[in-house]
């Protein structure tokens, strides 16, 4: 969600002499946002980039062509071997990685990698999970944070919450994915603050939602008390006319209602203990939430979850003993 301060594309940093040797490259290619990251055989980082080619900026520049820029930017060696998760691997990415289905061992995830064909380095693309039935649903990308945190937690029940732009939440059960549902909080926190009416209320402050404003709390409560989220969100533009609601208290009221609305909906099928994957502002919002739900949680670092998941995908790949890049 668009609900705190951006992160800024970083500037990337070349390996240099002194630098060990890495091992492999990991790559979180989504949407809108690409990410890499070269370490070493204990999966250290050792220089990363982050930038704007996502799905869209690659898919006309070309998928090799803009990965090989990045690598080559880094220092990267010719021979190291790359693993990617996220959008990268969609139907309009650069090769479908089909789904496993649910319930699933995360370990058939990792198996199920895909080889990109007829380039000079090898590069695997990470398989999503679906679901079928009667709550049909995808997940592509959030599997390797959920392996990550499985990892990082040593879990083997309980629920897993990766908030962002589509939420999801997943149900572990003896160490399985057994289920999982998607709330579109981000993408419709982003939508009403910049092509609504609700536009000039937010203003420039959609990135400015903070987990201690009193009107993100006061949101969030009443969400949390039963009340509809669409008989609300009006009254963010009937309180900037009435009360000078300023764009900071506009956008976390906004924040308010659309997390305290997923908060709600999935306490009503889950109330136990929760693993929140979430970094930077969204660990802020999401924990303040589940904290005034009453629901127990335990953090992980969103960005480490990711880089501990692709690593063990990419150790599972190619074993470190005969690893010579």
């Amino acid at each position: 969600m668009n609900a705190g301060s951006p992160q800024a594309p970083s500037k990337a940093r070349s390996l240099r002499a002194g630098h060990r040797i890495p091992c492999y490259a990991l790559s979180d290619w989504g949407t809108s946002r690409f990410r890499l990251w070269l370490v070493d055989r204990r999966g250290q980082v050792l220089v990363e980039k982050r930038s704007e080619d996502g799905l869209d900026t690659s898919r006309a520049r070309g998928f090799a062509a803009t990965l090989e820029g990045h690598l080559s930017g880094l220092g990267a060696p010719d021979n190291l071997p790359v693993i990617i998760c996220g959008m990268a691997g969609s139907r309009q990415g650069w090769v479908e990685a089909n789904y496993v289905p649910v319930p699933a061992d995360l370990s058939a995830i990792l198996s199920g990698s895909v080889k990109i064909e007829g380039i000079g380095r090898d590069v695997r693309i990470i398989p999503g999970l679906s679901q079928s039935g009667v709550s049909p649903n995808v997940m592509r990308g959030e599997e390797t944070q959920l392996l990550g945190a499985i990892l990082d937690r040593d879990l083997f029940n309980g629920i897993i919450a990766m908030p962002g732009t589509h939420s999801k939440w997943v149900a572990l059960e003896a160490g399985k994915a057994k289920s999982f549902a998607t709330y579109l909080t981000g993408e419709l926190y982003a939508l009403l603050a910049s092509q609504s009416i609700l536009r000039h209320s937010v203003g420039d402050a959609a990135a400015s939602a903070s987990p201690d404003h009193p009107q993100f709390t006061a949101a969030l409560e009443l969400m949390l008390s039963g009340e509809r989220m669409l008989g609300e969100l009006f009254g963010i533009r009937a309180a900037m006319l009435l009360d000078n609601l300023p764009p900071e208290g506009a956008a976390s009221r906004l924040s308010g209602l659309l997390i305290g609305a997923e908060i709600a909906a999935a306490k009503s099928k889950h109330n136990g203990k929760v693993t929140l994957v979430a970094s930077g502002a969204m660990a802020g919002l999401y924990g303040k939430a589940l904290a005034i739900a009453g629901l127990n949680f335990d953090l992980v670092d969103a960005d480490e979850a990711v880089r501990k998941g692709l690593f063990v995908a990419a150790s599972g790949i190619w074993p470190i003993e005969g690893h010579t890049a």
